[in-house]
């Protein structure tokens, strides 16, 4: 089980790196949404209790498509297997997309209006500074929860996994707001976002600090456990250390300014050279994770 995961999880990540989107599919997380939408729109209530209700029939509904997609490929030929699985798989993976959408801000006319269709904060009166800023911290705190954290799922559950951890993602981003609508509703969603993305938010810290070549691989606990959320901090953080730059501060979100911490240390005006910096630092991370795919496929083939 665990030998097949791994060469679904390579070859799954391979797929993304090579063709990213699959324009001409509906992608599956709008369906993911849906039933979410539908939910809301028949009983939404501004109930922490019919939050948790929310959660347990989206994930009901998903599970159930989800292990009926997996029970049935396991009738099929080992290879089709794999292959079937790692091009499902692909598709709840985004580095490719995420790349390609902050690389673009680098070269867009509109920097604004495309970086609105990345971030929930407000962009109308943003700075080039901190355009580039908000570029970066989406990078870093996505590359978690785009990136790692599916991959994590996919290596220790399979495709049930990965699937099931971007539908619980999908409800944190749709209903997990601390606003006059979603501060109860939302809020099992969100509490269960964090905890899923508990470890892999670290891992995902780690791998940026490792492959920065940072001495202290942990000092950006410090720093990150000072964003509200319990994990986005972290990758921010290490990100800023790796860059020599100081990322987070003051953001206005929904026209309110919050008032947020600072992560790492340097610099807190942000060029264009600090956000082509990070893009080059993203492809060696990109090959890392290649590197670490492929030992793990070739140690857990020789141990089988």
């Amino acid at each position: 089980m665990i030998l097949t995961n791994i060469y679904i999880t390579l070859l799954a990540y391979l797929i993304d790196k090579i063709f990213g989107e699959f324009a001409f599919l509906k992608h599956p997380i709008i369906y993911i949404g849906d039933i979410i939408s539908f939910f809301e729109e028949k009983f939404y209530k501004d109930s922490k209790r019919r939050g948790i209700f929310l959660v347990g029939f989206v994930l009901a509904v998903v599970s159930f498509f989800a292990f009926a997609i997996y029970f049935y490929l396991q009738l099929l030929a080992p290879a089709i297997t794999i292959i079937i699985s790692a091009l499902l798989a692909s598709m709840f993976l985004a580095h490719r997309m995420l790349y390609d959408s902050v690389a673009e801000i680098l070269y867009a006319e509109n920097k604004k209006a495309l970086l609105s269709q990345l971030v929930s904060r407000d962009t109308e009166n943003l700075s080039e500074s901190d355009i580039y800023k908000a570029a970066i911290e989406t990078y870093a705190e996505n590359l978690n929860d785009g990136v790692i954290a599916p991959l994590f799922y996919l290596l220790l559950f399979g495709l049930p996994g990965i699937i099931l951890y971007k539908t619980i993602n999908t409800m944190d981003s749709m209903v997990g707001y601390r606003n006059e609508r979603y501060e109860n509703f939302g809020k099992f969603a969100a509490r269960l976002d964090d905890f899923v993305n508990f470890i892999p938010a670290r891992i995902t810290a780690l791998l940026i600090m490792a492959v920065g070549k940072q001495r202290k691989l942990f000092s950006f606990y410090k720093n990150g456990a000072k964003h509200e959320s319990p994990n986005a901090g972290h990758p921010i953080t290490a990100m800023a250390l790796v860059l020599g730059i100081k990322l987070g501060g003051d953001t206005s979100y929904f026209g309110v300014v919050k008032e947020k911490a600072f992560f790492g240390q340097g610099r807190e005006n942000i060029e264009a050279k600090d956000l082509q910096n990070m893009l080059r630092f993203a492809k060696r991370i990109d090959r890392i994770i290649m590197v670490i795919l492929i030992i793990l496929a070739i140690i857990t083939l020789l141990f089988s």
